[in-house]
């Protein structure tokens, strides 16, 4: 939940990279073959432990023997000012993101490569990179002891402190500084902690939630997915974590529009508004948005995790942080790392759901409830396991197009880094950045890596598929830890994006939507809702 790169859950390393990543298992998977026996994927914050044991030291494999070749990194930064801001406007509205990359891969015949990432002048001090854009070197990023994540966030630049209360958060911390640790046991307090009330304020929360496009989509004939969902997202948050209902709090319903402003305030120069493209770039890209604009919006935010949170905050006092700086940690870890992972994830299953029709939807729902009749009617963990297809399509989804797209990482020392195809040579200090959605939709990883393949990660050989999913800032075979930065709420996003599918099966036997676009993830408007016939 708290500690990835940009822009997240999100609540968000360690990783051996195989030796033989270009042959990495592969399979052609069939929409009509789903009668595999799965192996148990699972995701519970009930085992929890409050302090994780750590995990194995983490190596990235050196090429010390490969039959590889030795090449010099291509690409280039261009003129100074000059070639960092014709990036940006590239990368942004001549080509849009994937293409701008897919086109220097194009260009350089490399995944490897030097570039500029925005936002650049004036608002980041270097925006030079070497992008890594593969499944076989993109995993650098997660070994702490090659790179270092300090201020790294959200990139190559850093947000004011004032818009987090003058502390530097969770996220923005390397694992080697002293409160790294402590703050990211106070996370997993939280989990623990909350575990119980996880099922049951989904359930009451999303039940509401699909309550009100019901009500819309009878009055107007369609209904806006964001709306809904970001109220529900937010009122789930604060009842599974701190016991409290926002709406009968002083922060009443502005919760979901408070922390969308503030978001923008921080991520605005790596996002785009639509508007036209030199105003839209002189007003996010250029220079930061000041903070005083959004400072009563965030003590209103504050004001209700301070009330909320106590108990909480009492273990922090015994974990040696301050109730302040804890509860300035809380805000982000709920506000900007989990709900903005919901916010971004949710309306994306929507859409590659809603786009794999009928015949996958009914599927969902036979199995669905079939797995929660023969658990006594009852939504459990246990009858989550049940449900393999499920698991996967949300595994899927997380592969596919990632709620934390961009990761970076500054070079403790001089590194070689292997692609599928070359050993590169990156000096210390230099900057890694790994654009996500092209490690996890690699070709020589995924067959039909560029299509939504809802039982891709079932039976042996889809289990083996899931050390290349790598949203939560590691593998998904690896877990979050003290010394790491992977996210310490990996198993709790997994866990609710199960049950947002869970639910809207249980419920609905099919959708149809409209697909649009938005500053953070898709824009989706749903037109109509087939209720449950069996």
């Amino acid at each position: 939940m708290a500690s990835a790169s940009l822009p997240s859950t999100s609540v968000y390393l360690q990783f051996s990279t195989p030796n033989k990543s270009s042959s990495s298992p592969k399979r052609a998977t069939r929409l009509s073959s789903r009668r595999v026996v799965a192996l148990p994927i699972r995701a519970s914050v009930s085992d929890k432990p409050s302090v994780p044991a750590a995990a194995p030291e983490v190596k990235v494999s050196e090429p010390v023997k490969t039959n590889l070749p030795l090449k010099k990194i291509p690409g280039n930064y261009g003129l100074p000012f000059v070639g960092p801001i014709k990036d940006r406007l590239d990368y942004f509205y001549n080509q849009g993101r994937e293409e701008f990359f897919k086109s220097k891969i194009q260009k350089y015949q490399s995944t490897v490569f030097r570039t500029n990432m925005p936002p650049g002048p004036f608002i980041s001090p270097n925006p030079k990179v070497v992008a890594l854009l593969d499944g076989k070197s993109f995993p650098v990023l997660f070994d702490v002891s090659k790179v270092q994540k300090k201020d790294l966030f959200t990139g190559t630049y850093m947000p004011s402190t004032d818009l987090t209360g003058g502390y530097r958060i969770l996220s923005y911390l390397d694992p080697s500084e002293p409160k790294h640790a402590k703050l990211k046991q106070l996370v997993f307090f939280l989990l623990k902690s909350s575990r119980n009330r996880v099922i049951p304020e989904f359930e009451a929360c999303y039940t509401k939630c699909f309550e009100t496009l019901e009500k819309e989509l009878a009055e107007k004939g369609k209904s806006s997915f964001q709306t809904a969902n970001d109220q529900a997202g937010f009122n789930f948050l604060g009842r599974a974590f701190f016991d409290s209902y926002p709406p009968d709090t002083k922060l009443g319903t502005d919760g979901p529009s408070l922390i969308s402003k503030w978001v923008l305030f921080q991520l605005g120069p790596v996002l785009t508004l639509g508007l036209p493209k030199y105003i839209d770039d002189l007003l996010l890209h250029t220079f930061p948005l000041p903070p005083f604009l959004v400072k009563k919006d965030y003590q209103r935010l504050y004001d209700f995790f301070d009330e909320s949170s106590g108990y909480v905050l009492d273990e922090a006092e015994n974990l040696g942080i301050s109730r302040e700086e804890a509860c300035h940690n809380l805000l982000f870890a709920t506000c900007f790392n989990t709900f903005g992972g919901m916010k971004i994830f949710f309306p994306n299953m929507m859409k590659w759901i809603g786009r794999a029709g009928v015949k996958l939807h009914t599927e969902l729902a036979q199995e669905i409830r079939s797995a929660i009749r023969s658990n006594g009617g009852k939504l459990t963990m246990a009858a989550m396991e049940q449900m393999p297809l499920m698991k996967s399509v949300v595994y899927e989804g997380l592969r596919i197009e990632p709620p934390v797209p961009a990761q970076y990482g500054k070079a403790k020392k001089d590194l070689l880094i292997e692609s599928h195809d070359a050993v590169f040579e990156v000096k210390e200090g230099e900057m890694l950045y790994g654009f996500q959605p092209l490690a996890t939709k690699d070709p020589k990883i995924f067959e039909r890596a560029e299509e939504f393949v809802p039982d891709r990660f079932m039976g042996d050989d889809g289990e083996k598929l899931l050390k290349h999913v790598l949203w939560s800032n590691g593998p998904e075979t690896e877990n979050p830890t003290l010394e790491n930065k992977q996210c310490a709420g990996k198993d709790f996003v997994v866990l609710v994006s199960r049950l947002f599918v869970v639910e809207l099966f249980r419920r609905y036997d099919s959708f149809e939507i409209e697909v649009g676009k938005s500053p953070l993830g898709a824009s989706v408007t749903v037109n109509s809702l087939k209720r449950a016939s069996f």
